[in-house]
């Protein structure tokens, strides 16, 4: 293995030069598809393909572009660059700078108002927010490409996966939940790099794939990922890991749409808001801290870009990654063996009992039901008597005085009328009340879901249930409902007439309804289950559908439209070639009930010569009755079929309406906490323990905690990513299901409501969220707070004044999603949320993640001031914005194997977790640090004296 793994790393230089002499000379088609979808996307565009005689990749003159032609400032204004093959570009800027801007003018998302934008080549994207799919890990990495084993390992062991592989149950054969609900943040933002990564391409646009990530794995994945693999290619980087930068050939600054730009030197010799802003990084950019952190790298072995020093670490490099990727290919090996299945959605079985009409009628109440019941028997009556009454008048037609009569026969008639109406109108108000009380009953069930249930149930089958299946319950039902009640009683009517005319009809009667009943169960067995199956086969196209536009310039810039839209096809192939067979089946009911039907018609004539009535006028009626019943019947046959197949739809809607819920949304009586509380905000765990699935057996993910957080006090949460912080998260919030118990101010959260519980705590997601709507409803949806309170919040986490430049300020509309702001922004608009609560706990998920140092420093400050007499909770990759804690609770695996303060960690541990941690950011960093440590330490000291 060794020998093998030697010929690969001796072999991969060799590999990237064949690559780009393949790319120039014979485009992949998946990168040809992209760059065409650019050209048409962007009519200022221009690709390239004739790479022999250009030496530039990206060629940007005088481009100027917005979002929104409403807004007044563009968002790139007069942008000129030109960047080269082989470079790696590094884009920085402050929070809403135009970065993500510049990546999608490029890739043809944002048109150009003025000036040209070349694009000479392929490429490839890795996007901000990681984009991925229902399926495997090993499917999101390929993406549609072939599998070549040697580039797919190299690939995994850049991007710092094969120690998650190892972890994970199915190693890359792990399913991805819908937008990788099964994975942390650190591990997704892996992902979408190494499926940008693994596709062959010229140009690499990789939007902030840091930021998500610890110091130790974004050190590899720059180092061994972008600065190694990628040193043959044009790589434009944006980050806020300013500690880069002096590894960039070239510094792209951006602020308010403008660029500057140069190399590390030049931009250092600029002037002095660069190098401001790489103080306000707390990082040193000596040279000596990339030594310090090539010594102290988990991963041995030096990538860099000069001869000798690749010479130098060849035989530690060679033996770690030896290791490493005999390790890669048992789990790979693992994955192959085992295979991981999604959770298929549930396929109801069986007839629709009774039970199920019962569940459908029970919102309108029994007195309505009954009356509406009785006004349908009392319209047949009435109907069946008038046309008996036709035969009675007919028979003493030879009376002078038939005024009476004629008064009989319009009082009817106007009777039936009267009752129809009310039948008619009283049951679409029962059939409008069971559809809203099934709406109202599913959607406060799956509003109140574990966790768990979003993360095995796709969108799509959510979606299917709240469209599809109650747009059956609300349009089809009720009409099918009403043609078989009053096609049965008419049924019932008809069948007494005849009986009433000539007895001997009951016999045909009889034969002709087993026969028809016998068809009916024959032709439901086949239609029930088509139509249940041809429900479930609609969940994936509106799953796909929705993953589809929710990455959208992912897919068009790896080029994969043709890919998803045949996986499309395919899926509307599946459910439409079940609806044909439900209409199919329908069809051939239809005509052998026609059969049955003129059969019957034919007997009751044989049977008038065989048998004749006493009068003529009994031989019209009964033949008009039998031709009328036979249309009856057989329509009457098909709607109850379909009423039945329609059923479905409310079994679907019932099956939701029954989810377990996540707890009580309300505190029981005698449990409920003061209005005032917390007080203090201390937070105390015994034996807590976390899974996500409800199944007992499931492998926890937090292994029996015990921790004590004291009141006000600031606790720093790091851990290498997957270590289980966020999962710390959903413990506190009682997200998923825990074991032991957590205790805030002694009381204890499992006995509380789970309103009670969240209502206390502010959270800054690490996937901020917004909704559509204005910005005011965004930070104060329940109106409690006014308007100068919101824009005091606002000017805390330096929003102010790009939501003031906005046309109608707070009452300015946000996108689904919040897509019209950068992902910092949205950070930021979650930090204002919850200042304006000012809750007792704060809990801050990576909440500066996607912001840059400078705006991560200020809010900092905000933060310790406004939430001063708060208990603070801060997950955080930038070991920097937790070195002021009051302690830091190291976590790896679902144990805390540190928790102490952080100079006590530093220089006093035996774990020697933290203190690794810190060092993997170089020697002069870690000095900055341990200051940093020190001096908070001696302040806490000294308050505590005059304490």
């Amino acid at each position: 293995m060794r020998d093998e793994t030697n010929v690969r790393d001796k072999s991969e230089d060799v590999e990237e030069e064949e690559e780009d002499v393949l790319l120039e000379k014979n485009k992949e088609s998946g990168a040809l598809i992209a760059n065409n979808t650019a050209a048409v996307l962007n009519g200022n565009a221009v690709i390239s393909s004739n790479l022999d005689t250009v030496d530039v990749g990206v060629d940007i003159k005088h481009l100027k572009a917005r979002w929104n032609t409403d807004l007044s400032d563009p968002v790139l204004d007069d942008i000129n660059m030109s960047l080269k093959r082989q470079q790696l570009v590094a884009v920085i800027g402050p929070v809403g700078s135009g970065k993500s801007s510049l990546i999608q003018a490029i890739l043809g998302e944002l048109p150009a108002e003025e000036g040209t934008l070349e694009v000479h080549g392929s490429y490839s994207y890795a996007s901000q927010e990681p984009w991925l799919f229902t399926g495997t890990v090993r499917e999101n990495i390929l993406f549609g490409l072939a599998m070549d084993r040697h580039r797919y390992r190299t690939v995994v062991k850049k991007c710092a996966l094969d120690r998650d592989f190892e972890l994970l149950p199915y190693g890359d054969q792990t399913i991805v939940g819908e937008r990788g609900a099964s994975l942390s943040g650190g591990q997704k933002a892996r992902i979408s790099l190494a499926r940008a990564v693994y596709r062959k391409a010229n140009i690499y646009l990789l939007d902030d794939p840091l930021s998500a990530v610890d110091t130790h794995v974004g050190r590899h994945l720059f180092d061994y990922c972008i600065r190694d693999y990628l040193k043959h290619k044009l790589v434009i980087l944006v980050t806020h890991q300013l500690q880069f930068l002096e590894h960039a050939d070239l510094i792209v600054v951006m602020d308010k749409g403008k660029v500057t730009m140069g190399t590390y030197e030049h931009m250092l010799n600029s002037g002095q808001d660069f190098t401001q802003l790489l103080a306000q990084s707390h990082e040193n950019s000596n040279p000596d801290s990339e030594k310090e952190t090539e010594k102290n790298s988990a991963a041995a072995g030096d990538y860099k870009r000069q001869e000798s020093q690749q010479s130098k670490g060849s035989s530690k490099r060679l033996n770690s990654v030896s290791s490493v990727d005999s390790s890669l290919d048992s789990s790979l090996d693992i994955s192959e063996k085992k295979e991981a299945h999604q959770v298929q959605e549930v396929r109801g079985g069986g007839q629709i009992g009774l039970g199920m009409y019962q569940k459908y009628f029970s919102s309108s109440g029994f007195v309505t039901f009954a009356i509406m019941l009785f006004l349908c028997i009392a319209t047949q009556v009435m109907a069946s008597g008038g046309d008996y009454f036709v035969s009675y008048w007919v028979k003493n037609n030879n009376q002078e005085d038939q005024t009476v009569d004629i008064w009989y026969f319009t009082a009817i008639n106007g009777a039936i009328i009267i009752l129809a109406l009310l039948r008619t109108f009283l049951f679409f108000n029962v059939a409008m009340h069971s559809s809203t009380n099934l709406h109202n009953t599913m959607f406060r069930a799956v509003s109140r879901a574990a966790l768990y249930f979003f993360h095995t149930n796709p969108s799509g089958r959510i979606l299917n249930r709240f469209s599809m299946d109650l747009g059956q319950v609300d349009e089809v039902l009720p009409l099918v409902m009403i043609d078989c009640i009053q096609m049965f009683l008419t049924l019932a009517g008809i069948i007494m007439v005849l009986c009433v005319t000539n007895p001997w009809y009951l016999i045909n009667t009889i034969l002709m309804l087993l026969s028809f009943y016998y068809i009916r169960e024959f032709y439901l067995n086949t239609s029930r289950n088509v139509k249940r199956l041809e429900a479930v086969a609609r969940s994936p196209m509106y799953s796909h559908l929705g993953a589809t536009l929710n990455g959208l310039s992912t897919v068009r810039a790896l080029g994969a439209q043709k890919m998803l839209i045949a996986e499309y096809d395919n899926y509307q192939d599946l459910h439409s070639s079940g609806y044909y067979t439900f209409l199919s089946t329908s069809r051939a009911f239809g005509y052998y009930l026609d059969c049955f039907c003129i059969i019957y018609v034919v007997i009751i004539i044989v049977n008038n010569f065989i048998t004749p009535p006493t009068s003529p006028g009994q031989i019209g009626l009964a033949i008009t009755q039998a031709m009328s019943m036979t249309g009856m019947v057989q329509w009457g046959m098909r709607q109850s079929a379909e009423l039945e197949n329609s059923m479905t739809s409310v079994e679907r809607v019932v099956e939701y309406k029954n989810l377990e819920p996540e707890g009580e949304f309300e505190s029981p009586a005698g449990k409920q906490p003061p209005a005032s509380w917390p007080e203090s905000g201390e937070v105390v765990a015994d034996e807590l323990s976390l899974r996500y699935s409800p199944d007992p057996k499931t492998e926890c993910v937090l292994k029996s905690l015990n921790f004590s957080i004291k009141a006000r006090e600031k606790v720093g949460v790091v851990g290498r990513t997957g270590a289980g912080k966020s999962s710390l998260i959903n413990a506190l919030f009682r997200l998923s299901f825990n074991d032991g118990s957590v205790l805030i101010d002694k009381r204890d959260t499992e006995e509380m409501g789970l309103h009670d519980l969240r209502s206390k705590i502010s959270i800054i997601p690490q996937e901020p969220v917004l909704f559509s709507g204005t910005m005011r409803y965004n930070l104060d949806p329940f109106e409690q707070y006014p308007d100068a309170k919101l824009w005091e919040a606002l000017d805390e986490v330096h929003l102010k004044d790009a939501i003031s430049e906005l046309p109608t300020g707070l009452q300015s509309h946000i996108s689904e999603g919040g897509s019209n702001f950068s992902v910092g922004q949205r950070q930021l608009v979650c930090l204002a949320r919850a200042i304006l609560r000012e809750n007792r706990i704060l809990v801050m998920d990576e909440a500066t993640a996607n912001v840059d140092p400078q705006t991560d420093a200020l809010i900092q400050t905000t933060i310790r001031k406004k939430f001063k007499d708060c208990t603070v909770l801060t997950i955080a990759h930038r070991l920097h914005t937790v070195m002021d804690s009051d302690r830091i609770m190291v976590m790896d695996a679902g144990h805390v194997v540190e928790f102490d303060t952080p100079y006590e960690l530093l220089t006093n541990s035996k774990n020697k977790v933290f203190y690794g941690m810190v060092m993997q950011t170089g020697k002069a960093t870690f000095e900055h640090l341990l200051k940093m440590a020190q001096e908070a330490h001696e302040e806490r000291t000294q308050q505590g004296r005059l304490e």
